[in-house]
């Protein structure tokens, strides 16, 4: 079973590469400065997201992002995957499917009733995965963003 353990602040330092890295990947434009602002606060313990170390402490192989939030729809408590990331190198190897199988169980234990996350539709791997993993398209909606 592949490692996950809560991230705190003493792991910024390992963190910050592996989100860099995603952001490279998935064409996130930010600065260190910005990263380290937006994930100290889950770091110390906010009440509004989590951040999960994948793989050994010391050395981590990616990170999942939980941010969490409130529906009268699902009775309570939920969470929204912001980020999940494995490094390229250890892809493909069943760790991805480890971690959104045994992540939600333990969530739910401690109250989450639903768990969304969003993938570009045209990502036919990672869509089979997570309707494998028994997350739903919910093709009635369409997920709108407005920044601030």
């Amino acid at each position: 079973m592949t490692a996950l353990s809560l991230a705190r602040p003493d792991d910024l330092d390992r963190l910050l590469p592996l989100v860099a890295a995603f952001h490279d990947e998935a064409g996130i434009s930010q600065t260190d400065t910005n990263r380290r602002a937006a994930l100290l606060p889950m770091l110390e313990g906010s009440p509004h997201g989590v951040v999960y170390l994948i793989g050994p402490g010391r050395a981590p192989i990616g990170y999942i992002v939980i941010s969490f939030g409130w529906s009268v729809e699902f009775g309570g408590l939920d969470g929204y995957v912001d980020e999940f990331y494995i490094r390229p190198g250890v892809r493909g190897r069943g760790i991805g499917s480890e971690v959104m199988t045994s992540l939600p169980k333990a969530l739910a234990g401690a109250g989450l009733k639903a768990l969304h996350l969003e993938v570009r539709r045209d990502n036919d791997k990672a869509l089979k995965l997570y309707e494998k993993l028994r997350f739903l398209q919910r093709n009635e909606y369409s997920l709108l963003t407005r920044e601030m």
